[in-house]
């Protein structure tokens, strides 16, 4: 077994079901109103912040909440991924304290309940280390699925992109990574 086989098992073993709670816990919020409330609040269905914006201050997310219900109506006529984040990096980067990766979960979670999902590899700082480590050409803002190594092809974006921020102390032990 390839070792990028490994790490695609470990994954999928390890990890898919706490990503696929999540996605769920987004998808079936009641409105476009509380989706937005709870990915921008980044909370989960127990009421608690969730691990990747654990270190951001409550009042950074309550003005990231305000600045997107400001925008709804856009939001809700957003008929891509590629739109949604787009309209949700303009609005919330500018705040201080939110980055790239407020701002990729964010979309995420709205995304899920919009059935809006990505089809390429967004970056930030997690997932840049682990297609570096890949040996993939991280200078841009997102990465086709088709560069990935094929055993990773049986992933959704979403979840490369969990794998990369999960698994990139490994996957510089690829075959496929440059050194």
């Amino acid at each position: 077994m390839s070792n990028a086989k490994r790490v695609v098992d470990s994954y999928l073993s390890m990890h898919k079901k706490r990503a696929e709670k999540e996605r769920s816990w987004f998808q079936t919020q009641l409105s476009l109103k509380e989706v937005i409330r709870v990915a921008a609040l980044a909370q989960s269905d127990q009421g608690k912040r969730l691990d990747h914006q654990r270190r951001i201050k409550g009042a950074v997310l309550e003005d990231s909440y305000k600045a997107l219900l400001e925008k709804i109506d856009d939001i809700e006529s957003c008929s891509s991924f590629d739109e949604l984040i787009d309209l949700i990096a303009v609005t919330i980067r500018p705040i201080h304290g939110i980055g790239e990766l407020a701002v990729y979960d964010t979309a995420l979670r709205i995304g899920a309940y919009l059935d809006l999902f990505p089809d390429k590899v967004y970056l930030h700082a997690g997932t840049r280390t682990g297609a570096r480590n890949l040996g993939l050409d991280i200078d841009r803002p997102c990465i086709p699925l088709s560069e990935f190594p094929r055993e990773f092809q049986e992933l959704s974006a979403e979840h490369i992109e969990d794998v990369l921020c999960i698994y990139k102390k490994r996957l510089w032990r690829l075959p496929q990574a440059k050194n």
